[in-house]
């Protein structure tokens, strides 16, 4: 499939496993990808050197996104060469810890990773996408947004607060030929979320497993597709009917 072939796709945090996935589904799907790593640019060339070899179009970008000179100096290096017309917020933390227990810093950091990166990453590319009158963000967010989750308050207010810029950035533009939607991924078997329980697995989903990178990968990828040209402003959860 080539459905975004000749578009240029920007996927955070795709030094990681969730990310990485979404890299190499776009590639597959003709994009040019930019695989992005917060330092880990090494580990960022290794994704892009195996999606060239795959016969893919990649290349690797290091930027901090919680630093706001930093990410715009990156967004236009990357944008001498055209427009970003796909752009995945994929960048997350966690530093979980029960309300009570929380440090400032731990609060911070979750904060200033989902949602101000999504800002420094995303407010930068909108005017030349805009322009083309073609375009889709797609946003990670998260379970623990829609349903909550113990020990993740700074989490789940991360990704709430990226799940309700989608749904008014999904306004903003909506007349421009730009989609903005958010997938929502439950427990899934990659970077961040690996190493769960049997016992607890099969506990709390009723599919009995944890979804796999590739599986939201496939969402993500038709989100960005020229096919989902009438879906915008969805929080989509990809979690085992979980809820």
């Amino acid at each position: 499939m080539t459905g975004l072939s000749g578009k240029r796709a920007l996927i955070t945090g795709a030094s990681g496993g969730l990310g990485g996935a979404i890299a190499e589904r776009l590639a597959r799907d003709g994009a040019h990808v930019i695989v992005h790593a917060n330092s880990r640019l090494d580990v960022a060339e290794s994704v892009a050197d195996g999606i060239r070899r795959a016969g893919g179009s990649a290349e690797a970008a290091a930027f901090d996104l919680t630093d706001s000179a930093a990410t715009g100096a990156a967004c236009e290096r990357l944008l001498a060469a055209g427009p970003i017309q796909v752009l995945v917020n994929n960048a997350g933390v966690h530093q979980d810890a029960v309300f009570p227990a929380l440090r400032e810093s731990q609060w911070h950091e979750v904060i200033d990773v989902s949602v101000h990166g999504f800002f420094h990453v995303t407010q930068p590319l909108m005017m030349p996408m805009i322009r083309t009158r073609w375009g889709r963000i797609v946003n990670i967010s998260s379970l623990a947004a829609i349903a909550g989750n113990r020990g993740q308050v700074n989490y789940a207010a991360a990704k709430g607060a990226l799940n309700s810029a989608t749904k008014a950035l999904a306004l903003e533009v909506a007349s421009r030929g730009i989609t903005v939607n958010a997938v929502a991924p439950g427990i899934i078997d990659a970077g961040m979320a690996t190493g769960f329980d049997p016992a607890m697995i099969e506990r709390m989903v009723p599919m009995k497993r944890p979804g796999t990178a590739a599986e939201v990968a496939a969402l993500v990828a038709f989100l960005a597709s020229p096919e989902a040209s009438y879906i915008s402003g969805q929080i989509i959860s990809v979690n085992g009917a979980m809820y």
